[in-house]
């Protein structure tokens, strides 16, 4: 593994390369940041709300949202600049109470809402044949959190869908996909967190097409015929979490009281219990957590150093969230036992060795990580 040499990140993050002078592409992206000319990106937000306001007497964009900060951010941008919402929530079944409560409070800001809820039998079956087949409990939620708002958007005719942060850009991507009008098949097959697969891909005898259809998102072709727009909020407006937090907490949004239960942030991944699980299958596959993404960004907006950072990585240490791997395990009916079973499979091998008994990482970041 190699590390970028501003941040803490390795290069065996998915879509993160190091340049010759050992500088990801997440911060070489950060980096051009104070170049963008934000005046003239407001300007064309300005533009895209005026498209979006001329062709419906009904609702002028889509909002995916959850309990989180960024979508209550989204939601306060939208109704400053007139616009009239639909929020839009794929309905975790790891819901929490600190993040219904601030799903309420977001809706409570003036927007009409549909909490898309999926067979709770589909989902689980779902999630656990992504993590047999690909290591992973997150892919049937990312499937559902980017085909759902873009199905509703394209069947009740709205213009516009407004995400967040482009991840592309703000963690590792190729440059000529960081535009605002990105998300498309092809930025989801590479972005999308789905490992290339569609719903078509899991249609089997144990779920059929129809249990999959919240899955089957509309085609490139439907939503270009239909005139629906999707776009970054953070290509207009500069995305940082500093920033979505303070807006959101002005308008009511609610942080975890007690530290983060996992990374560094206490008011992030706090609107599920199952979210977790997903960054923890990180360290097997990739050998890093949670706690250095968060990190990196923070190093990239100079509010820690990356020797801090490193510092606050020892000093936390393992952050297993096992709590919430019996809850995930609960809701997908197997035994813990079973599931850590299940993700040795996907250790990395390339960068994981066993010494003694025990797993470790040769020339980890941390010299003195304590290894269990």
């Amino acid at each position: 593994m190699k590390y970028c040499t501003r941040c803490i990140l390795p290069d065996t993050r998915p879509n993160l390369v190091l340049d010759g002078e050992g500088v990801c592409n997440a911060c070489r992206a950060h980096a051009t940041k104070p170049l963008i000319d934000w005046v003239a990106r407001e300007e064309a937000f300005r533009a895209v709300v005026e498209r979006a306001k001329r062709p419906t007497a009904g609702y002028d964009c889509v909002v995916p949202v959850s309990g989180g900060k960024d979508s209550t951010w989204q939601v306060v941008k939208c109704l400053e600049y007139g616009l009239h919402p639909l929020a839009v929530t794929w309905r975790t079944p790891g819901r929490t109470a600190i993040g219904q409560r601030n799903l309420d409070n977001l809706v409570d800001l003036g927007v009409d809402h549909i909490d898309y809820q999926i067979n709770p039998r589909v989902e689980k079956i779902f999630m656990y044949r992504a993590l047999t087949k690909f290591g992973t409990t997150a892919l049937p939620m990312h499937m559902a959190l980017f085909n759902i708002p873009l199905g509703i958007a394209v069947r009740f005719k709205v213009p516009l869908v407004i995400w967040g942060e482009n991840s592309a850009f703000e963690y590792g991507g190729d440059y000529d996909e960081r535009k605002g009008f990105a998300l498309d098949r092809a930025w989801v097959a590479k972005y999308g967190v789905t490992h290339g697969t569609t719903a078509e891909d899991w249609v089997s005898d144990e779920l059929g097409r129809k249990d999959l259809t919240a899955y089957f998102g509309p085609s490139d072709e439907e939503s270009e015929s239909s005139g629906v727009l999707a776009v970054f909020l953070g290509y207009y407006f500069e995305w940082d979490p500093e920033t979505t937090r303070r807006v959101a907490q002005e308008h009511g949004f609610e942080a975890r009281t007690a530290g983060a239960r996992v990374g560094y942030w206490n008011y992030a991944d706090i609107d599920d219990d199952f979210i977790s699980v997903h960054h923890y299958l990180k360290w097997y596959k990739f050998g890093f957590t949670r706690l250095f993404d968060n990190l990196s960004v923070e190093i990239r907006n100079g509010r820690v150093t990356r020797d801090e950072a490193l510092s606050i990585v020892r000093k936390r240490g393992d952050q297993t969230p096992h709590e919430d791997i019996e809850k995930c395990c609960r809701f997908m009916g197997i035994g813990v036992e079973h599931f850590f079973e299940s993700i040795q499979g996907f250790r990395n091998r390339d960068i994981w060795e066993k010494r003694n008994g025990t797993w470790t990482i040769p020339d980890f970041i941390i010299p003195d990580w304590e290894w269990t």
